[in-house]
């Protein structure tokens, strides 16, 4: 009978996980369900380990910790975690995919201890504040930096077309670099700090109106 609510904490640790790694992998991120799932089930595969996996020690002379396991779990999660951060010029993502793994050790490690309430509340806390402040939401928007590649002629003045096309009162210019190509062009990176409210559609549009500038392309950062 032990055995058979063993699996069932189990599985569902590994339900949790997949939904928060549903939500990750949805936007795209480097860890997503397969991750999630395996980070889950392992935590509290190593939980119940640490339970019940030596009873059969036990005695007069043998005493065991069962929390010493689940801290050894928490450390270990930080080189997974430090794996999916990515730095980029002066910005840094995967921080949220790391904190969620994080998170997602703490759900397999509370379903592991038998604390089901606990688990499955903190997994919709956990896909709850992915949700709605990811910055695509439309609850809320939080600022964020674009990277905006633009080709242009070599005797363009980038500066006068981005003050034109760009409202720098509430957009700011984090970086500048340009690069010389081989067929009289320029390639300009210029990465650009949203505000809460803007739409980067309203940039590209002006952007792709300028005559001296032969192509946009834009990637989110943040």
């Amino acid at each position: 009978m032990n055995e058979l609510i063993w699996v069932a904490r189990i599985a569902a640790a590994t339900l949790c996980g997949a939904c928060i790694g549903y939500e990750r992998e949805n936007n795209l991120k480097t860890a997503g369900i397969r991750t999630h799932s395996i980070v889950a089930l392992t935590s509290c595969l190593m939980m119940l380990v640490s339970k019940y996996g030596f009873t059969d020690v036990l005695g007069a002379n043998v005493n065991l910790d069962p929390s010493r396991i689940a801290a050894g779990i928490v450390t270990a999660i930080g080189f997974l975690g430090a794996g999916v951060i990515f730095t980029r010029k002066l910005t840094v993502s995967g921080l949220t995919t790391s904190a969620g793994l994080w998170a997602t050790v703490g759900i397999g490690v509370a379903m592991g201890g038998g604390m089901y309430i606990i688990a499955v509340f903190a997994t919709l806390l956990v896909l709850g504040l992915q949700f709605f402040f990811h910055r695509s939401a439309r609850l809320v928007r939080n600022a964020s930096v674009e990277k905006v590649t633009l080709h242009v002629r070599q005797d363009t003045d980038v500066r006068a077309i981005l003050a034109d096309c760009i409202d720098l009162s509430k957009v700011r210019l984090q970086s500048f670099s340009a690069v010389k190509l081989p067929d009289g062009l320029l390639e300009i990176k210029v990465f650009l700090v949203l505000p809460e409210v803007y739409e980067m559609q309203k940039i590209i549009s002006e952007l792709n109106k300028a005559e001296e500038i032969v192509a946009v392309e834009v990637t989110a950062e943040g």
